[in-house]
């Protein structure tokens, strides 16, 4: 019996063709509870509000690692840290960043978001909330997490804060390339800094606007142990599973994910 063909798993090079970074963002975030199918952005919402909201994690500098065309990552932490670097593969999403940050015509609205972010806890408006994020934002970058230096040629000064969002697992194609990935986003932390991802679990594949597009299938055991193989203290690890994944017609993930992680003081070699 001849073996069936597996798929190409779909890295940088095919987003930069075939995402469409408009539909995503209409798909997931045109309001609080995301896609129909999933009401997970809540989730993602609530545990980067609860993250930062406690006032123990601050600082001079943030990285957002794969920010794709969204600014939901950064809404809680933008109060934080004052020099704010966002970053991705696909010029497109980092065209829709642009966008916002320069308050363009025709730039997605996120109020919705930052309001359902406010009515969490603070008591900043939605309107200084995208102010200050605007403000905050120095450097809009081309990032490759499988790069040694995911900035390559750009160089940049160690971070206090990395933030990760539903990135590693669409853009590693294996665990060996997770693994490398991994450790390369971390030569950006300082020691001690703090690592805060949002990801998803058991997911092979994820659709936008009729594409598919692949995602490595991780368990939270394999996460963690990859972090603590780094030199990263897992100081929290946080799990919703999926409310309907029979009927999902957007993804196969089992459930999403946030942690935060602290880097160790040691020099640590892996991959």
């Amino acid at each position: 019996m001849q073996e069936a063909h597996k798929p190409t798993f779909t890295e940088g090079e095919f987003y930069q063709v075939h995402f469409n970074s408009r539909v995503y963002i209409d798909s997931f975030y045109s309001n609080p509870d995301g896609h129909p199918d999933e009401n997970d952005v809540p989730f993602s919402l609530w545990s980067l509000s609860k993250t930062f909201s406690s006032g123990k994690h601050s600082g001079q500098r943030l990285i957002d690692i794969g920010t794709g065309p969204s600014i939901h990552s950064l809404i809680s932490a933008s109060e934080h840290y004052e020099d704010i670097l966002v970053s991705d593969y696909t010029d497109s999403n980092r065209q829709e960043i642009k966008k916002w940050l320069n308050d363009e015509e025709g730039c997605f609205d996120w109020l919705p978001v930052i309001q359902y972010v406010c009515n969490l806890g603070g008591e900043r408006t939605p309107s200084q909330v995208a102010q200050q994020l605007r403000q905050r934002v120095k450097q809009v970058l081309k990032c490759d997490v499988r790069l040694e230096n995911p900035f390559h040629p750009v160089t940049v000064e160690p971070a206090d804060c990395i933030v990760t969002s539903l990135c590693l697992e669409a853009a590693c194609k294996d665990l060996e390339t997770y693994c490398c990935s991994l450790r390369n986003i971390a030569s950006l932390l300082r020691p001690g800094g703090l690592l805060v991802m949002v990801g998803v679990l058991g997911e092979t594949y994820y659709v936008v606007g009729g594409q598919r597009f692949s995602c490595l299938d991780l368990s939270q055991a394999t996460v963690e142990g990859i972090l603590k193989e780094l030199g990263f203290s897992v100081t929290e690890f946080n799990v919703q599973f999926a409310p309907n994944r029979e009927n999902d017609t957007v993804s196969d993930y089992s459930a999403v994910f946030h942690l935060m992680a602290v880097k160790s003081f040691k020099k640590v070699c892996i991959c």
